[in-house]
């Protein structure tokens, strides 16, 4: 076994492969850029070296940087984690060159999975069912129109060196075909400096099915079944689950086989992943299963295999980039129960998914499932890197057991001031529809307005008027209850949740979870959190008889534009004015037709999230 590892990675993922490594005696090495100089991977690391600014590619994506770090360090091992430079065959021949073990795939494989035509090509070879299409080498519009016609439509365009969802059109028309082409090769030049594609059948039912596998240098090859990672948004995962709801013995049989096949076929090392692409429109099946692409590394969401096969995947990887064989063979490796993974980001979905960063001054984690995170509490969630939080991990004796676990721990998850998926992740897990396992890659498109509170509920409103009413002693009058003369009182408390002012009911045994963190009091609910208070002067002013016309700013940014003026009259959907924030620009429109009312800001201020900004009000108003 090697003596010491440095992981190049970060966050999680480096906690993750640091806690293993030290379980078998391996001194551990950090690199870390200047944003993660105080995250946690680098205090639990047994040494941790400085690599660089905050810029990716000028930190994790510096190959000299990284092998400047193992030499004065003394490192035995480098293990990339999963991004960044794991995918990357030079840099693994450039470690393997400095005599340093490289815990991950062979740069031969990492190569000849790196390209999806000629991965496909390779495994229609080695006997391995491909989704219909055109891998050719003529790339004229001509050529690959007429091939699009033949398959027939809808097909999908796919950049050859794409991934993440870049470099991909759907096209549902012949006439339609030649735009979308133009699009995506523009797309595929620019993210990949490759603008190549293949042509493919479209599955309008799709899931996506992955099967982990493993292989020593001995040349022994094994599965640890499969994974659904079916619910997506925009090609990336949310949720992820083992074993595959609806996947018989046989087609499971056929499916594992298939991915050991695939790996054997490039003479394959260490942990890999072949995804496959089910037509689910009806009952899964071997015809209708086929690959897909091969990942050349650890997966993110490996800890629900290894939930249900009790092993240890880092293990493994260190194990047999050790020389060592496999700990296991195929007939000793078994299912146990159902497990789920859930992504906890810093997002705001209720804002169309913005990221959100910033201090996370308050962070509760679940306790009762396991959770794989890679910041504390206090922590910065930058504009860097991935927006991760945690991983949730459930897991049950069977799917539904497993399943509700995962909703009360998300439903349990806080987090503030940044905002977070956890409402919806919560949502997901008891949507009678995920629970029936009626899933497919169009899930989210489908279901995704009814799954994310936008808006608070009746008793989200009431919870903060209980709160409110709480906090003032009980006194109504403080939380502004109505008065009417000769008429019962109005027990309903005027609030503000969120920047938009609710009435409510504070009413008796009615619980709310709150904190209040540098004055504000936040209202946590079901994962969502919510910041709530009595109404502001300007906020009454604004929101007099004007319903939802209050216009916030959804992110913290800088106003670049200001597009009308008090009194202008203004169509739904007129752009009021422009924030900009992360490098990207967000318009805020008029939400029904009406006039412009009071305006709170100009160009070149900066608005927190939240702030009111502005005003419509209903042309009868």
């Amino acid at each position: 076994m090697m003596e010491s590892l440095l992981i190049a990675n970060r966050g999680e993922i480096a906690r993750r492969i640091i806690r293993t490594a030290k379980m078998l005696g391996i001194r551990t090495i950090a690199v870390y850029s200047e944003a993660d100089a105080g995250l946690p991977f680098v205090r639990e690391a047994d040494e941790a070296i400085a690599i660089g600014p905050s810029p990716a590619r000028e930190s994790y994506l510096s190959e000299a940087r990284i092998l400047e770090a193992a030499r004065k360090t003394g490192a035995a091992a480098i293990h990339p984690g999963y991004g960044f430079l794991s995918e990357n065959a030079e840099f693994a021949e450039a470690v393997e060159k400095a005599g340093i073990i490289w815990v991950g795939a062979p740069p031969a494989a990492i190569r000849a999975m790196g390209l999806k035509d000629a991965a496909k090509e390779l495994m229609q070879a080695a006997g391995v069912p491909v989704t219909p299409g055109y891998l050719g080498p003529d790339q004229s519009e001509a050529r690959l129109a007429a091939e699009a016609d033949a398959i027939g439509y809808p097909v999908l365009i796919k950049a050859v060196a794409g991934g993440g969802g870049k470099g991909m059109r759907r096209v549902d028309r012949a006439q339609d075909f030649a735009d979308h082409l133009a699009s995506c090769r523009r797309e595929a030049a620019a993210a990949f400096g490759d603008d190549r594609v293949l042509i493919e059948r479209y599955i309008a039912n799709p899931r996506h099915i992955e099967v982990q596998v493993f292989a020593d240098k001995a040349g022994n090859c094994v599965h640890l079944f499969e994974r659904d990672c079916s619910l997506q948004r925009r090609h990336q995962k949310v949720i992820e689950e083992a074993p595959a709801p609806g996947l018989d013995a046989a087609t499971r049989a056929a499916i594992c086989d298939a991915a050991v096949k695939a790996a054997r076929a490039v003479n394959y090392v260490g942990a890999g992943t072949i995804e496959f692409i089910a037509d689910a429109s009806h009952s899964l099946h071997p015809d209708r299963i086929w690959f897909m692409e091969m990942n050349t590394r650890l997966q993110v969401e490996h800890p629900v295999t290894e939930a249900i096969t009790g092993e240890d995947l880092v293990l493994w990887q260190l194990k047999v980039a050790s020389g060592e064989p496999l700990p296991k063979s195929q007939d000793e490796i078994a299912v146990s129960g159902w497990a789920f993974e859930a992504r906890l980001y810093a997002e705001n979905p209720a804002a169309g998914y913005l990221p959100s960063t910033g201090r996370l001054d308050h962070l509760k984690l679940p306790t009762s499932v396991r959770v794989d995170s890679g910041i504390d509490e206090g922590d910065e969630i930058t504009a860097f890197y991935d927006p991760m939080i945690a991983k949730i991990i459930a897991h049950g004796p069977n799917r539904e057991a497993a399943l509700s676990k995962l909703a009360a721990a998300c439903a349990g998850i806080e987090v503030w001031p940044v905002r977070s998926n956890a409402g919806l992740l919560a949502r997901i897990a008891t949507d009678l529809d995920f629970r029936a396992a009626r899933i497919d890659t169009g899930f989210l498109d489908r279901h995704g307005e009814s799954l994310v509170a936008s808006e608070p509920d009746e008793t989200v409103v009431d919870r903060a008027a209980a709160a409110l009413s709480k906090a003032t002693d009980g006194d109504p009058w403080s939380a502004l209850s109505g008065f009417r003369i000769a008429a019962t009182r109005d027990s309903r408390v005027r609030v503000r949740i969120d920047g938009h002012l609710h009435w409510g009911r504070a009413r008796a045994g009615l619980k709310a979870k709150t904190i209040e963190i540098d004055d504000t009091m936040v209202l946590f609910d079901a994962g969502n959190a919510w910041s709530i208070g009595l109404p502001k002067a300007s906020e009454i002013e604004a929101n007099h008889g004007v319903g939802d016309g209050a216009i916030l700013s959804p992110m913290p940014g800088l106003v670049i534009s200001v597009d009308v003026a008090e009194g202008d009259p203004v169509a739904k959907g007129d752009r009021l004015l422009a924030v900009e924030a992360m490098k990207m620009e967000h318009s805020l429109r008029a939400p029904f037709d009406g006039i412009v009312g009071k305006l709170q800001v100009s160009p070149g201020v900066r608005v927190s999230e939240n702030q009111l900004v502005a005003s419509v009000m209903k042309g009868e108003e």
